[in-house]
């Protein structure tokens, strides 16, 4: 079953937001706080109960532990979040604010909130359920549910001292600059290995079809094309590649053997295989990882910042990407199905959108000019004959610009 592109698009945002993963922490601490006062109300338990736990025996003592892990949990939270909040701060004015998706979707923050919240929401769930003796009852001490209190408090403290290392490494220029780098280079490897799908137009009429709304191309369900196409007979033509700015006024598909305007079931249909947003992501989008190098280039090389070797290194890194693509005479197609046809991504651009892009920032610093043109002659060595003109006139522009 092909799902529609805004459902895939809501399912990748979920997946990775900041909130995801802690929620389901915290729903998952609830429920194995109902499981393990279950475990605890049942009288068999007694006699599991370790001797270590007789000093807390009593409810005020239990109530006292249970009570000082809970206020410790949600100070700490509280604490480890404001850090998180302060580095994705200074990320996105250091590197660019399209960075900071990049530390939203990053796990070890997101599980470093969620273990905190949940150790929290399981201790205040233990606390409830510890009973005072009243009234000739006996006190109810969830010794079990202690037991996983402590655990978890524990649990939370290495993943406080992890927290703590983890963040300095997320904001360092040397890692983020490394994490763009192999996804750009995994990408275009990815790209490389998949065998391109001929798609052949025979059909002189074509309809175009426009989005109701703005926004960027997030994503498209290339499957639910293909099975459109493949039904109806047609050649569906995606006019803009994902990242690319579309509005009402602006075709994004066109279908190539529909002689008639499509009705609008049809048109919903299509226009539910393209998912917009508000801003640029990663997905089906090499080139946004390019430009997120060119925007950390650009601010390196700000009279404000001055920092050239982060520039030489998102410049090594391009090189990194671009060398299994400079040895062969192919493009990369993004979608490989059946009756669905795209513009393929040519060497020439994705060297435009990335160490092109970078010449107007590195071209008036020595340092950082004599990087960018030993770049180009590494790759002009590995070039194919017609991979190494464009390579030759991007060094040309620099060496008389200087």
């Amino acid at each position: 079953m092909s799902f529609s592109a805004r459902i895939k698009k809501h399912l990748d945002d979920i997946r990775a937001s900041y909130w995801f993963v802690p929620t389901v922490l915290v729903l998952s601490a609830i429920l194995l706080a109902f499981v393990s006062l279950i475990v605890d109300s049942h009288p068999q338990f007694g006699k599991f109960r370790p001797d270590w736990m007789s000093d807390v025996v009593s409810a005020e003592g239990a109530r006292a532990i249970v009570s000082v892990i809970a206020q410790s949990m949600i100070g700490v939270a509280g604490v480890m979040f404001s850090i998180t909040m302060l580095a994705v701060s200074f990320a996105s004015g250091q590197f660019g604010p399209r960075l900071i998706g990049n530390f939203m979707r990053d796990r070890g923050n997101q599980w470093t909130l969620g273990i905190l919240i949940s150790t929290f929401t399981f201790a205040l769930l233990t606390l409830r359920a510890i009973e005072n003796p009243h009234d000739e009852i006996a006190a109810f001490v969830p010794h079990f549910s202690i037991i996983l209190t402590m655990l978890l408090a524990l649990i939370s403290v290495f993943v406080m001292i992890y927290h703590v290392h983890h963040v300095p490494e997320t904001i360092s220029a040397s890692n983020i600059v490394a994490g763009l780098g192999r996804r750009l280079t995994r990408d275009v490897e990815n790209l490389l290995e998949s065998d391109p799908v001929e798609v052949t137009i025979y059909a002189s009429e074509f309809v175009d079809v426009n989005m109701r709304t703005a926004g960027y191309i997030h994503n498209v369900a290339q499957d639910r094309l293909s099975a459109i196409a493949k039904e109806q007979g047609w050649v569906i033509e995606l006019l803009e590649a994902p990242g690319e700015f579309m509005h009402p006024h602006r075709s994004v598909l066109r279908v190539w053997g529909a002689t008639e305007p499509l009705d609008d079931e049809m048109a919903s249909r299509l226009r539910g295989a393209v998912a917009l947003g508000l801003a640029k992501t990663e997905k089906q989008n090499i080139i946004f990882v390019a430009e997120q190098l060119v925007e950390i280039v650009a601010r390196a090389m700000s009279p404000g910042v001055n920092d050239p070797f982060t520039a030489i290194s998102c410049m090594q890194w391009m090189e990194a990407g671009l060398s299994p693509f400079v040895q062969q005479d192919r493009q990369l197609n993004v979608y490989q199905v059946e009756g669905v046809r795209a513009k393929p991504i040519s060497f020439e651009k994705l060297l435009s959108r990335s160490l092109g892009d970078c010449r107007t920032y590195v071209q008036d610093d020595a340092l950082t000019r004599d990087t960018f043109l030993q770049v180009l002659e590494r790759l002009s060595d590995l070039a194919t004959k017609t991979n190494r003109a464009p390579i030759e006139a991007l060094a040309e522009q620099v060496r008389s610009a200087a």
